[in-house]
C-alpha cells in the first residue's frame, strides 16, 4: 500500500481499512497513534470542511447555468452556495479506476440528494446524460450518476 507524506508524518501505524464499495474498493487510510487516530489529536490543526470546488469549463457561464437549472445549485454572483448540513465523504481511489468515467477526470463531485429517483427523473427530463444504473448499498444509501455538459461525471447520493 502506498503511504502519503501526510500519513508518514503521523506518529503511529498506518493501516488499510475496507470502506464503502461502489464498484471499486475505496481505500480509507487510518493513521493511528497508541491511543487515538492522529485526526483526533487535540494539538493537530484540522480543516473545517470543503470550502469550494472549482472546475475548468470551456463555457463557464453555460456550465454554471446547467448546475443551477438541472441540479438546483443556486449560487450568488460570487459562486457562494449555502448547502444543507450533512455527511461528506473524502476517499482516495486507485489511479487506474474507471469509477469516475474518463481517465482524464481526476476527481468526482458527489452531491447529496433527498430523493434519488426524483432527481434522476428531473435530469432525464432535461435531456441530461444520466447513467442507466443505480446502486443500493445497505446502511449507506443509493447512488446514481450524471455527466455534465463538459463531460464531468457526477455522483448523486441519497444517504440511508
Amino acid at each position: 500500500m502506498a503511504v502519503s507524506a501526510f500519513e508518514r508524518g503521523c506518529t503511529g501505524q498506518v493501516t488499510e481499512s475496507p470502506a464503502i464499495e461502489t464498484g471499486v474498493m475505496r481505500a480509507m487510510v487510518w493513521c493511528q497513534t497508541d491511543r487515538s487516530p492522529c485526526w483526533q489529536d487535540s494539538d493537530m490543526e484540522r480543516v473545517l470542511g470543503i470550502g469550494g470546488y472549482f472546475v475548468r469549463a470551456a463555457d463557464p457561464v453555460a456550465l454554471s447555468g446547467w448546475y443551477r437549472d438541472c441540479l438546483g445549485l443556486d449560487t450568488d454572483e460570487n459562486g457562494l452556495w449555502r448547502q444543507a448540513a450533512g455527511p461528506t465523504v473524502f476517499a482516495a481511489f486507485e489511479a487506474g479506476t474507471d469509477y469516475f468515467g474518463s481517465r482524464a477526470q481526476q476527481t468526482m463531485l458527489n452531491f447529496r440528494v433527498r430523493d434519488l429517483d426524483a432527481m434522476l427523473a428531473q435530469l432525464r427530463a432535461t435531456g441530461a446524460d444520466v447513467a442507466g444504473e443505480t446502486q443500493d448499498m445497505e446502511g449507506v444509501g443509493r447512488f446514481g450518476w450524471v455527466t455534465d455538459p463538459e463531460g464531468n461525471r457526477i455522483e448523486l447520493w441519497q444517504p440511508a
